[in-house]
């Protein structure tokens, strides 16, 4: 049992310590959890800028759902930061649920979403708590700049693009990985899912602001199609994602094409294990911290429909920094107050996109967004 609010799921981890980073800003107590002692006690007192005027306590623990539900007890705020989620996460979901405590997590997996939603929504709803995956720049603050479009009457498609500077994580590679191996990914099409093109490889986008076409990817089809799949002011929705960097991007698909074809003949758990040493070589070292002038964002939302346009941009930076301060910034709000949904709900219908706007504009990360409208 922990007595701090909140609890950090995988604090040594490279999101794990920008969560705590931010909790530390909001003057937040914080409970940093995983399964090392010494990685945790490591992790925060090297990479935790501040730490030592931050109210916290470090706790080794199993991952188990009996281990995890007797920590979070007396906790409010649980942020997930171990992945890949499909795989992991329904430990700390259930751990969750059984002490009563919110969910916040950064997944990318659309089939945990999607799981979330048909397994756990309606239990969490029950207890009026927030079930809250894919809190993270890649989804949020790409669902903040669709939201912000949906304000122009007439429009029922997105058409949704997330750029940003800088290499994923180690946790990101596996999740990569292991979410284009196991889980298909899916669009938006008059409400209903629809399978992206496995075949299809990389698409050429035009990014706001530059000359260059950019390479993007479906990337697990992300959180976007999930979160408005019960939106009634939208039918249809298609989200693509990438990196700047053009060799990186042209080295995915020959990355994960070359670990399905060597682990599609293994049973399950082998396989999963193949594709975590994979990921393993292919980025086994946790990136810089961020450069303000590197590690730039670019979300674009282009929002159509038969009585009405309008186009949102929102330009960034540091998007590991994003999801670092979203995930604080939502255990911050819901230790003040009720969220706006309860049960699954992506970050804007729980905290509303004009407040994480906001706290994103407050702290440098982005700019003013720049809307275009066409009625």
């Amino acid at each position: 049992m922990t007595t701090k609010p909140v609890v950090v799921y995988g604090a040594s981890g490279y999101t794990g310590r920008l969560v705590c980073e931010y909790l530390r800003e909001y003057n937040i107590p914080f409970a940093a959890v995983g399964r090392s002692q010494e990685k945790l006690e490591a992790s925060m007192k090297s990479n935790v800028p501040g730490i030592e005027t931050a109210d916290y306590e470090i706790v080794a623990t199993e991952h188990s759902v009996e281990a995890l539900t007797e920590l979070f007890t007396g906790a409010s705020v649980v942020c997930n930061m171990v992945g890949p989620f499909a795989t992991y996460g329904h430990e700390v979901v259930q751990a969750c649920l059984a002490a009563g405590v919110h969910y916040l997590d950064t997944t990318g997996e659309q089939d945990w979403l999607i799981t979330l939603d048909e397994q756990y929504g309606a239990d969490f709803a029950a207890k009026g708590l927030l079930l809250s995956p894919g809190l993270a720049q890649m989804y949020t603050t790409g669902e903040i700049a669709a939201q912000i479009s949906l304000e122009t009457p007439g429009v029922d498609t997105l058409d949704i693009a997330v750029f940003w500077g800088g290499s994923p994580t180690i946790a990101s590679t596996q999740t990569i990985l292991v979410n284009a191996a196991m889980s298909k990914a899916y669009y938006l099409e008059q409400n209903n899912y629809v399978e992206w093109d496995p075949e299809a490889g990389l698409y050429n986008l035009a990014i706001p602001g530059q000359h260059e076409l950019a390479l993007a990817l479906p990337w697990g089809g992300t959180s976007h199609p999930v979160w408005f799949r019960k939106d009634p002011r939208v039918a249809n929705v298609k989200a693509l994602g990438g990196v700047f960097n053009k060799p990186l991007m042209e080295g995915v698909p020959q990355i994960v094409a070359g670990a399905l074809e060597a682990t599609k003949d293994l049973p399950p758990e082998e396989r999963l294990a193949a594709l975590q040493a994979t990921a393993a070589q292919v980025m086994n070292e946790m990136p810089p911290r961020e450069y303000t002038r590197i590690n730039r964002t670019v979300d674009s939302v282009h929002a159509t429909g038969p009585l009405g346009r309008s186009h949102t941009v929102l330009y960034g930076n540091s998007n590991y920094k994003q999801t670092g301060l979203l995930q604080a910034y939502g255990a911050f709000s819901l230790l003040q107050k009720a969220p706006n949904a309860t049960g699954l709900a992506s970050g804007c219908q729980a905290f509303g996109h004009r407040e994480l706007l906001g706290v994103l504009r407050s702290f440098g990360l982005v700019q003013k967004p720049i809307v275009t409208i066409e009625d």
